[in-house]
Order: structure tokens, then C-alpha cells, then sequence
């Protein structure tokens, strides 16, 4: 953990006001939040989409505007908005708060702290800060010093980039002098180790340096819009120095997986469902000032998985714009592939010869722009054979080559119906049979099968190796079995918790004869305040300190919010929602991922029969815990056979006799432990 010198901001470092904390959480809808990063479809009253935190082809990431949370099943994640926002964009708990208050136009109020108080960042925090403020740095600086305005901003103005233009991207310009930045940054209390771990500044032992000078800058920024890094253009002619020069890899820079301008574009790709792949920042600048949103560019670098899957989280479409002369399209060729392996669609769009992005999106309308990308837009099959008939022309074993590496790409993507309709088209544009495609396709999707299976047997088996049997197989079954019973109670107190049900109550009394006899009544009382009575009477505490905190946490809350709903519950939990209360509340989403109605099968729902649940589970409960205490009378007899026992047995008779009622009360024999 390292302490930062005022971080340039203030002396006294503050904090946000609880009313504001309680604003933001009541105003924030978690769909709205997570729909800046995530592309959700509508499931029933939930939403659904591809994981932001892991890879995958078929959606298990699910959001619950009702519950007001979000839960992963594919890595395990959960939480509310705030929650979602630290995991995915690692934002410190306040910068959630703030990122949220700015987002729904909420004023932050601000108390005071303490010198104890005072904030501690870690190591990434505080790169994040020095990359922010030499954004500042570069923008003020081309906007307001002579050296900026006449070199930097005439730059931009040349280029055709208006003022707001060059606001939207944060555009700027670092001074030709060899430590401006530096000097400014290490006056302002920034240290140098951020400033040289960031590769902003250049270390040597007399005299630090900025790396960036005499360069217009181009911040590079995260999807939730964190500065990452950035990419300088040299102006001058200077034939040792590189055109363009990007912040070398760091802690939170890694250029294979970040894509110039998806902070712009993210809100009009999942809009659009569609994005633009360029290669360059002036593309993707241009196209925004002309009207064209939803356009990221790879920033000169080969693309990979990672930046393809950034895109994934918010479009199944991409449309690849390639250079009019480029003399790379073959080698470009392998990002299609790489799109397709990642389950995509993927159109290829070029511009005419001695044309680029930036240089056709100039000069040409917004209107005509969208005509041009809608008309020469080609599905990669298309593409990929008119760009490399040419090269096959009439030579019979290149053309042999194009076909099979067009039927390469084909296996490459996951959807069956989708290649087969790729073959149809490949036939049709080859003048081959199908059968041959088929054949040839069959076996290279039987090898990456093969390959697949390969790699499942290699992981059950290190699994198997790192299984580790427990001996104590019975007392791993008890701790499992009361486990399981704690977890069921949490569930129902969760999700019916301030729920009123008629619950049968036994109560001992003198019928005419004097006889003690068991009479039944009916008694109305929410959920908890049943589950809450049981127990109590029972003097039955829970085992697991998770769930014994959890409990606690639900009865307090349900004694003061009585007809509350489970959302506001969830608000209450503004440090963080557990995770076992995000996979209890959320487990039943999983049937609207299965889709199980669709193919006609409908799960019980947990709302009918509640009051029977509540009471079998509460019964199960005192059986379990009945058994053990007839477990320990045995063992207290057993280990001491000398001494006189008969209360003890008679007590565990008593207990037995007890526990054969619970059985009966259930109707079913209850599966012993031990």
C-alpha cells in the first residue's frame, strides 16, 4: 500500500455524505449501469447477456431490476451497481459512488476526514491518478499555452477535428521541453515512480524525462472511461524518432486488450448492435465528428481475442474497415478468423484506392458515409474470395489453397447452421459441390474437436489429482447436511422473508379427561417471524459464520422494514452485497438461462406450498440437530459402560421417541447421517 502526496488535489482529502451514498443507491437502476458496459437482452423481467468477466458463447450473466443486482454464474461474481463497477472497472468504492452520482446527475455532498482517515491507494490507484491528471495536463496545454495553440491545436484544426471534437477525445499536446510534464507533475505532489511506471516519464539517474515530448496526444481510455495510456505523434520530420508512440505495457495498460475510442462508442454500438473496426485514433475521430459513433480502432496493433471479446460484451456484429491501398488485407485476413472463432459476425467494408477512414469520412456527408458503408459493406465469404481470386486467378492449386482456406475460416465459427449456410455460399461463388466443402469441413471441425476433447480429459484428470479424499467422511457429511439446512432458511428468509402465511402450530393441552394432548392451530405470521420464533424457542444457533452473520443482518432488518421488499434490502447492503446472498437470491435465474419453458418444461415455482417448506425445513432442522444429540448420548454411554447411565438412556429413549414424531410429521423416512 502506498500513501500519495495530496495527489495534487488538496490538503485535506474528503469524503461523500451518507445522504448522498443513500441517493445514489436508491436513484441507480442496475440494468441502466451494467447496459453501459454489458449489451443485456430482455428474460422475462430480468435481463441476460455474455459475461464481462469471463469467456464465453452462450449467455450465463443475469440482471434483476427488481432485486436491484447482478449475478455471474459463469465466474461467481454478484452484487448491486456499485459492486458491478468495482469488479469490472476496478473503481475504489467512492469513484463508484461519484461514477454513479455523475451518471443519474446526483450533487455529491462532502464531509470532512480525519488525518487518520485520510486516503491510502494502492499501487494501481495511484497510476490511474497520474494518468488522469497528465490527460488534464496535455488538454490544458494545447488549449491554453502559445506553444500548444500553434503547434498542437493547428495540428488538429488541419486535420479537420473541430474544438468539440477535440473535447470529446480529451485531446492534447505535450510541450517540446524535456521535463515540462515532469516538472509539473512532481510540483503538483505527484511521485515519480507512478510517473515512471505509467511510462510517462523516462528515468535517468541526473535528469528524468517526459517520453511524449513535442507530440500531440491521444488518451487511451477504458470502457467505464479510466485512463489506461496514451499514443503521441511526433510532428517534426525527425527521421530517428518514431510517428507514433504508444505508453509502454503496465500494471493498468495492456494494449492487446484495449481498443481506441470505446468509451465514446460503447452507449452507440450496443445501440446500433453494430460496431466499426478501424485501425488508427484520426479514423475513429473523424467518424465521430461526422456523425458515425459506434467505431473503435485495434491503435495499429494485430487484433486479438481480447479486444474482439471487449466488443462482444456489447455486439454480436462487427463490420472491419480496411484501407482503400492496404498492402496488409491478406495478413488482415486472420482477424476475421479470429472474430468468427469468437462466435461473431463479421462484414468486411474497403474504401477506394489511396482512401482511408479518416481522409474518405473528411470529405464525405453523414448521409452519404452511411449510404457507402450500407452498400459496400460484403459478407466475409465475399471478401475473403474476391480478395484472393485475384491472387489464384487461373492457377488450379491456388485456387485449390483459397478454397480450403475459406473453408479454414468457416470452421472457425461455432454456430453449425451458420457454417453450413457459409458452405452453400462458398459453393456457389467457387463453382464447387457441396458434398466437397462438406467433407473437407467435417474433417476440420472433427480435428478442433478432437483438440477440445483433448484438453477436457487433460483438466478432469489434474482435478482428479487435486482431489483429496477426506477420510472423515462422516463428520464431512454432517457439517455438509447442517450447511445445507442453514443455506435453505437464508433462502426462504431472503426471498419470502416479510411474506404472512398460515403456519399449523402444536400446542400442549387438558382436553376434558385431564389428559394432555398435542391441538393444532392456525396462525397467521410472516415468514421471518416464524422462522425467527422457531429458533429462538429451539435456542438453535447457526454453525456457519457467514450465515449466522446473515441471519442476523435479515431479522434486524426485517423487525425495522417489515413491509419492505427485498430490493430495498439489497440497498441496505451498500458495502457489498455478500456473495451468498447474490447466488441464493439469483439461483433461480438460472431456469431463464436453461430457457426451460421453451422446450416445455416448467420448474415449481417456490411460492406454492411456502408455509410447507418454511415448516419442513424448520422440522428437518430439529431432527438433524435431535440426532445429534442422541448421537452424543450413545457415545457418553458407550465411552463410560461402568458408571450408572440410566438417565442418560432414558433421556436419548425420550429424544428418540421425539425424533420418530418429526418423522412421522414429514412423511417420509429421513435419511440418517451416521
Amino acid at each position: 500500500m502506498v500513501k500519495l502526496c495530496n495527489f495534487g488535489f488538496q490538503k485535506i482529502i474528503n469524503l461523500i455524505a451518507k445522504a448522498t451514498i443513500d441517493t445514489v443507491f436508491e436513484t441507480a437502476r442496475v440494468e441502466e449501469v451494467i447496459g453501459d458496459f454489458v449489451q443485456l437482452k430482455r428474460a422475462g423481467s430480468n435481463f441476460k447477456g455474455l459475461s464481462p468477466f469471463s469467456e464465453e458463447r452462450s449467455p450465463s450473466f443475469m440482471v434483476s431490476p427488481a432485486k436491484g443486482i447482478w449475478k455471474d454464474f459463469s465466474s461467481g461474481k454478484g452484487g448491486n451497481s456499485v459492486a458491478f463497477l468495482m469488479e469490472h472497472s476496478h473503481f475504489t468504492y467512492p469513484e463508484a459512488i461519484r461514477y454513479l452520482a455523475k451518471k443519474y446527475n446526483i450533487e455529491i455532498e462532502e464531509t470532512e476526514q480525519s488525518d487518520q482517515e485520510k486516503a491510502i491507494t494502492d499501487v494501481r490507484e495511484s497510476m490511474y491518478l497520474v494518468s488522469e491528471f497528465a490527460k488534464n495536463y496535455f488538454h490544458n496545454t494545447l488549449f491554453n499555452s502559445e506553444e500548444g495553440k500553434a503547434i498542437g491545436y493547428s495540428y488538429f484544426k488541419e486535420r479537420g477535428f473541430t474544438a468539440d471534437t477535440i473535447k470529446k477525445f480529451s485531446l492534447g499536446y505535450s510541450p517540446e521541453s524535456w521535463d515540462a510534464f515532469t516538472k509539473e507533475a512532481l510540483g503538483k505532489g505527484y511521485k515519480l515512480e507512478f510517473l515512471e511506471s505509467t511510462g510517462l516519464t523516462i528515468p535517468r539517474d541526473d535528469r528524468p524525462f517526459d517520453r511524449f515530448k513535442g507530440r500531440v496526444m491521444f488518451p487511451i481510455e477504458s470502457m467505464s472511461g479510466r485512463v489506461l495510456g496514451f499514443g503521441g505523434r511526433i510532428l517534426t520530420n525527425d527521421k530517428k524518432a518514431a510517428k507514433y508512440l504508444n505508453s509502454p505495457e503496465s500494471e493498468i495498460y495492456h494494449k492487446s486488450k484495449v481498443l481506441y475510442g470505446i468509451f465514446q462508442a460503447k452507449q452507440s454500438i450496443a445501440k446500433l448492435n453494430n460496431c466499426y473496426l478501424v485501425e488508427g485514433y484520426t479514423d475513429v475521430i473523424q467518424f465521430n465528428q461526422s456523425g458515425i459513433e459506434n467505431v473503435v480502432a485495434s491503435s495499429g496493433t494485430a487484433l486479438t481475442p481480447d479486444q474482439i471479446r471487449l466488443i462482444n460484451r456489447l455486439t454480436k456484429n462487427i463490420t472491419v474497415l480496411f484501407d482503400g491501398d492496404a498492402a496488409g488485407l491478406r495478413a488482415s485476413v486472420r482477424g476475421i478468423d479470429l472474430i468468427l472463432e469468437e462466435g461473431m459476425n463479421v462484414k468486411v467494408c474497403t474504401f477506394p484506392d489511396g482512401e482511408d477512414p479518416d481522409s474518405f469520412a473528411k470529405k464525405t456527408s453523414y448521409e452519404a458515409l452511411v449510404l457507402y458503408l450500407e452498400n459496400n459493406a460484403k459478407d466475409f465469404i465475399q471478401f475473403k474470395a474476391s480478395l484472393l481470386m485475384n491472387e489464384a486467378k487461373n492457377d488450379p492449386v491456388k485456387k485449390a489453397d483459397l478454397i480450403r482456406d475459406m473453408v479454414v475460416s468457416i470452421s472457425k465459427i461455432p454456430d453449425r447452421i451458420q457454417r453450413e449456410i457459409y458452405i452453400q455460399e462458398c459453393s456457389r461463388i467457387m463453382a464447387i459441390s457441396e458434398q466437397v466443402l462438406l467433407s473437407t469441413l467435417a474433417q476440420l471441425v472433427q480435428k478442433d474437436s478432437i483438440e477440445i476433447e483433448k484438453k477436457h480429459k487433460q483438466k478432469q484428470l489434474q482435478n482428479a489429482f487435486e482431489y483429496v479424499k477426506n477420510d472423515d467422511t462422516l463428520q464431512t457429511d454432517k457439517v455438509d447436511s447442517l450447511y445445507r439446512f442453514e443455506r435453505k432458511i437464508i433462502e426462504i428468509l431472503l426471498l419470502y422473508g416479510n411474506k404472512t402465511e398460515k403456519f399449523e402450530e402444536v400446542l400442549l393441552k387438558s382436553n376434558n379427561d385431564g389428559e394432555i394432548v398435542d391441538v393444532i392451530e392456525i396462525k397467521e405470521l410472516k415468514v421471518f417471524q416464524k422462522i425467527y420464533l422457531s429458533l429462538q424457542d429451539d435456542e438453535v444457533e447457526f454453525a456457519s459464520p457467514i450465515f449466522r452473520d446473515i441471519y442476523k443482518n435479515l431479522i434486524d432488518y426485517y423487525l425495522q422494514n417489515e413491509d419492505s421488499g427485498l430490493d430495498k434490502y439489497i440497498i441496505h447492503y451498500q458495502s457489498g452485497v455478500p456473495d451468498e446472498v447474490t447466488n441464493i437470491i439469483m439461483e433461480d435465474e438460472k431456469n431463464v438461462l436453461h430457457n426451460w419453458t421453451g422446450q416445455n418444461i416448467f420448474p415449481k415455482s417456490k411460492e406454492e406450498m411456502l408455509n410447507q417448506d418454511v415448516s419442513d425445513t424448520l422440522l428437518t432442522l430439529r431432527w438433524f440437530l435431535l440426532s445429534e444429540i442422541i448421537e452424543e448420548l450413545k457415545n457418553s454411554v458407550s465411552n463410560d459402560p461402568e458408571s450408572d447411565n440410566m438417565e442418560s438412556l432414558s433421556l436419548a429413549m425420550s429424544y428418540i421417541e421425539l425424533r420418530g414424531k418429526f418423522s412421522k410429521k414429514l412423511g417420509r423416512v429421513v435419511v440418517r447421517y451416521h
